[in-house]
């Protein structure tokens, strides 16, 4: 019987492998490691005979102590995905994923000469199974660690729904007198072309060298390893599905530039600085039944009733604010209803925010006549916010908040750098 560890021969009918057989239960296929390190997948209706040469040899590892180092700042790192913190390991085939400084440390030995780390574990999971469930349990570890006096935080984060989480944190945790840096890697840690080291010691560097406080991301600005950027909570967002530059600020600018190997930062727009007299708000509640509405040819009726009985709705309206709701021809027939749908689904109390799904830019929705008509029936402007912050802050204000008037009120109300006050003109493209 083989396990994953084990090195094994893998005999198919035209050539003969061997490696380390890895853990797969995603594929229908025999995974090696070989000795170049590179993975090998092998279809199992081709394998005829796979035979154990070694079996894996179980190791216990050892890391040095670490100790507390005078005249260092302290830095809390909290996990919620082992991305950043795990690394494959070649003899067992397993993954393994460090939570404890000294194993930190042994990973990322330049943390060493930066702070010294604590590390907290808070859950392990991919970013994709994140649910607003979550959004408190970090709160509460952020309210530990500032009431424990630590000089900054590190929020270890998977990259699918890091946006998301970045402007839940910003809108519940208000007047930080700390920075709080949520971290990400496009690639796993075992990797040569993993963001993860620079992307972490970036963030530990910026906490220790900077006077920022509030709520920020940290990750690649470029696909080299040269420089990473601070993204704001408010606008920013994940554009790429695997390139190490795939976080960009939208309709706005980055908070600052870290270059880890000069020892420089450079700041690039306002920020709040440092008061350890501030008093941490934490303000944590969520709606649940919150949604988010894409507006395309062809919308039936049927969908947009599906949300009756949600208590927020952000629509991905077309253009500067559109959808379709009108019948300006004989082949439109069915618009009508769309609108229809719509003022019941207001008219139950729903609030209904419309953003652009243009990405950039921002919805102007007094401009063309099926906007004002959306207008008309109690749709709120969205201004410039992106869809997925308008989401997390629909669902944020609902979640602390009873007044229906207030809410509307702060719904275009700029908190955390959400929404500006007029258009950017300088900030369009992906560089």
């Amino acid at each position: 019987m083989t396990n994953p560890g084990d090195t094994v021969e893998v005999v198919t009918s035209d050539k003969t492998f061997s490696g380390t057989l890895m853990p797969n239960a995603e594929t229908d296929a025999v995974v090696l490691k070989l000795d170049s390190g590179y993975n090998l997948g092998i279809a199992k209706d081709k394998v005829k005979s796979v035979k154990t040469i070694s079996a894996r040899k179980e190791r216990k590892e050892t890391f040095e102590k670490v100790v507390a180092k005078k005249g260092l700042p302290t830095i809390a790192i909290l996990h919620t995905g082992g991305t950043i913190a795990s690394k494959v390991d070649y003899e067992t085939g397993g993954v393994s994923t460090r939570f404890e400084p000294d194993e930190l440390l042994a990973m990322f030995p330049e943390l060493q000469g930066i702070a010294n780390i604590k590390s907290t574990f808070i859950t392990q999971m991919f970013s994709e199974d994140m649910r607003f469930a979550h959004y408190p349990l970090m709160c509460d570890a952020v309210r530990k660690e500032v009431e424990a006096g630590v000089d900054g935080i590190i929020i270890a984060h998977g990259t699918d729904t890091f946006g998301y989480s970045l402007a839940a944190l910003g809108f519940a945790l208000k007047d930080l007198p700390i920075p709080v840096i949520l971290v990400g890697a496009q690639r796993s840690s075992d990797r040569g072309s993993s963001d993860a080291t620079l992307n972490l010691l970036s963030a530990a560097y910026f906490i220790a060298e900077s006077d920022f406080s509030g709520v920020a991301g940290c990750m690649h600005e470029t696909v080299n390893d040269t420089t990473c950027l601070l993204l704001p909570c408010g606008n920013t967002r994940k554009m790429h599905s695997s390139r190490r530059d795939a976080f960009k600020v939208v309709n706005g600018k980055p908070i600052a530039r870290v270059d880890f190997e000069k020892k420089q930062v450079t700041f690039m727009s306002e920020y709040v600085t440092r008061d350890e007299s501030r008093k941490l708000i934490v303000k944590d509640g969520f709606e649940q039944k919150v949604g988010i509405l894409k507006f395309y040819p062809n919308l039936m009726p049927e969908q947009i009733l599906s949300f009756k009985g949600f208590a927020g709705v952000v629509i991905e309206g077309t253009g500067l604010g559109q959808g379709p709701v009108s019948e300006p021809n004989k082949w439109c027939k069915g618009n009508d209803a769309n609108f229809s749908a719509l003022k019941k689904l207001i008219d139950s109390g729903t609030i209904v925010v419309m953003c652009t799904q243009t990405i950039f830019g921002r919805v102007h929705m007094h401009v063309y006549s099926p906007a004002r008509r959306l207008l008309s029936i109690g749709i709120i402007s969205g201004e410039d916010m992106l869809s997925e912050t308008a989401f997390i802050k629909l669902a944020w204000l609902l979640g602390n908040y009873s007044d229906v008037e207030q809410i509307k009120r702060l719904l275009v109300t700029n908190l955390r750098g959400e929404i500006n006050e007029r258009e950017i003109l300088d900030d369009y493209g992906l560089g």
